[in-house]
């Protein structure tokens, strides 16, 4: 991805998410409302501004993981120390960058061993579209939200 693709995000996280699911749309405005410290900023995994991004880490080839069902976080996106995180891993790094009491749960979520909050994780993935419903398009943000989108 070029680094254009990602100007506004410095030290950010950048939260790729799936933008046609309802429960992935609910969690963003979740987490739009409790990011008082502007530390994230969010695309829809089907974005051609993130196709390079995702294609670079494997994701989106033939056996890789990423899915309508998994939330992708990057921190430092097209930088050196570029870091890519899934699933409950993703939730761990959004929730350790929000305020108290967000950052406690983070780290009460990571003492958690991975297998189980991946097998929890899993399980609302596989359910979601079933309960909180597929939406055809992704939701339009307000104004005061679009500069957090890309």
């Amino acid at each position: 991805m070029s680094v254009n693709g990602l100007d506004g995000i410095g030290d950010r996280l950048l939260v790729v998410f799936d933008g046609h699911c309802g429960f992935c749309n609910r969690t963003v405005r979740w987490f739009l409302r409790h990011d008082h410290e502007d530390r994230l900023r969010f695309v829809a995994s089907d974005s051609p501004k993130v196709s390079e991004l995702l294609a670079r880490h494997g994701f989106g080839t033939q056996g890789s993981e990423l899915g309508p069902e998994t939330v992708v976080v990057v921190r430092d996106p097209g930088g050196a120390k570029e870091r890519v995180f899934t699933r409950s891993e993703a939730a761990r790094e959004i929730l350790n960058e929000l305020p108290q009491p967000w950052r406690v749960a983070g780290i009460l979520f990571g003492w958690i061993p991975r297998p189980l909050r991946d097998l929890g994780y899993r399980l609302v993935a596989r359910w979601r579209y079933r309960i909180w419903g597929r939406l055809e398009s992704c939701p339009i943000p307000t104004a005061a939200e679009r500069m957090r989108f890309l």
